[in-house]
């Protein structure tokens, strides 16, 4: 049943659905044409884009209506990247066939959130020519590259911009991908033996240990396409798909898994970028590569080494802009993780020109 509860606030409407939370500029709601999901991290809920959602809808009042995702609040994100994920893609549905007016679609995704978004955009995407279902050749070629000259849908929307804020997408297994262990090895294999005390099923995807009866984890398996869950070929269709990472300070997610590179192609900075961006140091637009899969080396006894290395390039097969952020002179510094996305609008303010990037280059 579908619980309505509204509120507006300096033409800013905001509707609670569901769980759910519809922000959008009240004199617009009817022409706004662009869904932008907006998804959470771990034990995080509604609230946490808050700041962002309001920023969005008071830039783009007439083109943008702005989701805040809440199928997996609080301990429901304990439940394994997957099963979020499933929900996740019921919510955009339920969103979409509230609002017939919507022809375009973007997602906003914080830490593990942005893991979430990836596997429900491969479970809602549709390859051009409409096709629910059926060969996966219709977008991927069979030595496993995507076919450039074809893009689909997100659940029948055009996918416009894909964006992901301090998101692990290598996995948290691998040396120093976890700051707050220090990089000591020691450390950071016992936390892959027991962090499913914690995090459950969660836990397992990020470490990597959920590798049971022959099957891969499942973010290796996120970084290709199969017949009903098109991942490569749904971050694919985005016109732009954008990774914003900590450079330091943040004790959640290490710099290497946010930003998809290895340890040499971490690049040095000196100044912020500009001063409208005083926490942006660093920008770097990728192309996607075809890299062959060979002589994958793993310094480690656990293979952790290769399985990074397949993930960067799966995922390195489609183009980035990766934006690089620094608060190491903020008083906030040691909170990086959530000043990134101003989870705390008052106590957090500093990230504000984060956002502000992301608004000033968004494909509305």
């Amino acid at each position: 049943m579908m619980d309505l509860n509204a509120r507006e606030h300096v033409g800013v409407r905001t509707e609670s659905v569901d769980g759910g939370r519809d922000v959008w500029s009240s004199d617009s709601s009817a022409s706004a044409d662009h869904l932008v999901v907006m998804v959470h991290g771990i034990l995080g809920n509604t609230t946490d884009w808050s700041f962002a959602a309001d920023k969005f809808v008071r830039t783009f009042p007439d083109k943008v209506i702005v989701h805040c995702s809440e199928s997996n609040i609080l301990k429901l994100t304990l439940d394994g990247v997957d099963v979020m994920g499933e929900r996740l893609a019921e919510e955009v549905v339920d969103v979409i066939t509230r609002k017939p007016q919507l022809r375009k679609i973007s997602f906003i995704a914080h830490s593990v959130g942005g893991l979430v978004a990836r596997y429900a955009i491969g479970r809602l995407y549709r390859p051009s020519g409409g096709h629910e279902s059926g060969d996966a050749s219709d977008v991927t070629a069979s030595d496993g590259r995507l076919e450039k000259d074809r893009k689909g849908t997100i659940s029948g929307l055009e996918p416009m911009n894909f964006i992901t804020v301090a998101t692990p997408h290598l996995g948290s297994r691998g040396n120093k991908q976890v700051p707050f262990l220090f990089g000591v090895t020691v450390f950071e294999r016992a936390a892959s033996r027991v962090i499913h005390w914690i995090f459950r099923k969660t836990g397992k995807h990020l470490f990597l240990t959920d590798n049971g009866e022959g099957k891969p984890p499942l973010l290796k398996h996120m970084v290709d396409d199969s017949d009903d869950l098109r991942f490569m070929s749904a971050l694919h269709a985005f016109k732009r798909r954008v990774i914003y990472s900590n450079v330091s300070h943040d004790h959640i997610v290490g710099w290497r898994t946010s930003s998809i590179r290895r340890d040499c192609e971490l690049p040095k900075w000196d100044d912020p970028v500009s001063d409208k961006y005083p926490h942006i140091v660093y920008e770097e637009r990728t192309k996607g590569e075809e890299t062959e899969q060979q002589s994958l080396i793993s310094t480690g006894q656990d293979g952790s080494d290769i399985l990074e290395e397949e993930m960067i390039i799966g995922l390195s097969r489609v183009s980035w802009i990766k934006v690089d952020v620094s608060f190491a002179n903020s008083r906030q510094r040691f909170l990086a993780h959530s000043v990134i996305q101003v989870k705390d609008t008052f106590m957090q303010s500093e990230g504000a020109d984060v956002i502000q990037h992301m608004i000033d280059h968004f494909l509305a």
